[in-house]
């Protein structure tokens, strides 16, 4: 294997504008998917691609970020940088002045996620390989030195989560039927905010009939109302076993999710989503609590895992919706995602990426980590600007072949 070093790290600002109604919700009107890009320059024809998600204003705040963070990957090979990279994310997360901004949210932490995510797929170029391949080929060990377990010592010491990634060992094999069947996906395209009823109708039916078991709804609305009624709209548009999550984007004050949460009980959501501030755990927990055994899942805007632990301890939600591209990158997702086998909860990762560093990651999550098969977000929007999309059919997410992480982007170096 020849040797790869960094020898230069830029950054892409890169933005795209969206149909009218597209990427919609209760909170954020009119965006523009956007991508703050890590490009890792290399001694050989290798780059690495990272992406972290933006909704365009404030992209720019992030790649300057980014420009500061990565400088001490530059002159490092990537086979020795990744064998103790759970050191260095800790080092570029606690930087001296930088951390000031944080620590460990916001810009600075979206940079380390762009950062993060582009030495991993530099990493599986060198190798030659998918990323979900590079990932399962490690060894216990090699797992836990990609993390940052700083500040979960009361609940996942190193120690456990090598014991975790040992024992599941015996189980990968039949796990691994998972890359021929495909990963399950659920349309989040079909119920944009801003859609009328008949295009929401015409978008739920489509999904069904395309193969999708499952698809998301927006709500949050300032009159309730409106949220149940279209609920009920789509509810009656796919039938009974057709499941239907709602999403509230943060929007609702606790006593408005607990009203709107048992008025929506009867049509049967598969779970509540972001049904109030990211940052209210108790709220969160009390929420939880009040409308069981309606579900709640959580992730899309919780940036670190401390705030996960905390959540899990409080039992405030029942699926963990981890992102790559909001936490610190791929280590502090596989970090969530031993936390959550450690309490027992499902992931079901929100893709800010539109699926393509997570379709590796759910795999990854399946047959080393043991985690159920659930299902995977699926938003088409940007597929056209990647040069390795994701390749779902059937309602179903099937296995990419290509080396790296599916993150690089047409046009972007």
């Amino acid at each position: 294997m020849s040797s790869t070093v960094i020898t230069a790290v830029h950054t892409r600002d890169v933005r795209f504008s969206l149909k009218p109604g597209e990427g919609s919700d209760a909170i954020h009107a009119n965006p523009q998917y956007a991508y703050a890009v890590t490009l890792l320059a290399t001694t050989t024809s290798l780059y690495g691609t990272g992406l972290a998600l933006t909704l365009g204003a404030g992209t720019d705040l992030v790649c300057g970020a980014i420009r500061t963070l990565a400088q001490p990957l530059i002159g490092r090979e990537i086979e020795e940088l990744m064998a103790g990279f759970g050191r260095v994310a800790r080092q570029i997360a606690d930087h001296p002045q930088m951390r000031w901004l944080g620590p460990h949210k916001g810009v600075v932490h979206l940079a380390l996620a762009s950062i993060t995510n582009a030495c991993f797929d530099l990493w599986a170029k060198a190798r030659g390989v998918p990323l979900w391949k590079l990932l399962l080929d490690l060894t216990p060990e090699a797992i836990v030195a990609l993390l940052d377990l700083s500040y979960l010592e009361d609940v996942l010491p190193a120690s456990e989560a090598l014991t975790l990634l040992r024992s599941e060992m015996a189980h990968r094999e039949k796990r691994a039927t998972i890359l021929t069947e495909g990963y399950p996906g659920y349309d989040t395209s079909v119920g944009w905010f801003h859609y009328d009823d008949q295009q929401l109708l015409e978008n739920a039916r489509r999904a069904a009939d395309a193969g999708f078991a499952a698809m998301k709804l927006k709500v949050g609305s300032p009159d309730p109302a409106r949220d149940i009624r279209r609920a009920f709209l789509v509810r009656e548009a796919v039938g009974p076993d057709v499941r239907i999550m709602l999403d509230a984007n943060q929007q609702w004050t606790l006593p408005t999710a607990l009203y709107a949460c048992q008025a929506l009980a009867p049509m049967q959501p598969y779970w509540i989503e972001e049904p109030t501030h990211p940052d209210d755990v108790i709220g969160h927990q009390t929420l939880a609590r009040s409308i069981a055994p309606l579900q709640v899942a959580v992730g899309e805007h919780l940036p670190n895992r401390v705030i996960f632990k905390n959540y899990m301890q409080a039992n405030a939600a029942h699926f963990i919706q981890a992102d790559c591209t909001r936490l610190g990158g791929v280590s502090e997702f596989i970090t969530v995602s031993l936390l959550a086998r450690r309490f027992d909860l499902p992931v079901a990762p929100h893709v800010g990426d539109m699926g393509q560093i997570h379709q590796h990651l759910a795999l990854f999550n399946r047959i080393a980590l043991g985690h159920e098969t659930v299902f995977l977000e699926y938003i088409p929007h940007l597929r056209d600007r990647f040069r390795h999309p994701a390749h779902v059919a059937d309602g179903v997410y099937r296995t990419p072949q290509e080396p790296g992480s599916s993150a690089d982007l047409i046009d972007c170096m």
